[in-house]
């Protein structure tokens, strides 16, 4: 699996922890590490390489630092949908994709997006990758980095 897959599942897991156990950024990726490295022989896993590591850190940190611009954009461009009504992961991946669209411009949005739907894929439910694509197409579109723009009624 690519590396920045891999962090981006990593980033998810540490942000799902800070929104349902209320616990820090850092203590959720402390948490995270130590779980990854301990083997109990239920999983087998391979402890994230340090690019791994560092592109999780700044994820998840740089997702804090800009929470309140993100929230903002999300509520903006979920038509009828409070963020906090959002399915927990749902609204996870739909923060970390924000930030990519955000602050990450050597990240083309399209990557960005495509990352975002395939999360939602493997860890949401059944509507998530429709919800989260279109979504992110109206981020992108409102912050002049790429999108469709909202539909037009004919």
């Amino acid at each position: 699996m690519a590396s920045r897959r891999r962090a981006r599942e990593f980033t998810l897991q540490a942000l799902y922890q800070v929104d349902l156990a209320g616990s820090s950024p850092d203590a959720a990726l402390e948490s995270l590490w130590k779980s990854l490295s301990e083997d109990d022989g239920t999983l087998v896993s391979v402890f994230p390489e340090q690019l791994d590591i560092d592109f999780t850190t700044d994820l998840v940190k740089g997702v804090f630092r800009h929470r309140d611009e993100i929230e903002s954009l999300i509520d903006h461009a979920s038509l009828n949908w409070r963020i906090s009504r959002m399915p927990t992961v749902d609204r996870n991946i739909l923060r970390l994709a924000c930030y990519e669209i955000l602050a990450r411009s050597d990240i083309p949005v399209s990557v960005t997006i495509n990352e975002a739907v395939e999360l939602a894929k493997r860890y949401g439910g059944a509507d998530s990758r429709a919800f989260v694509n279109g979504i992110l197409d109206r981020v992108a579109f409102e912050t002049g980095r790429g999108g469709r723009g909202p539909r037009r009624e004919s």
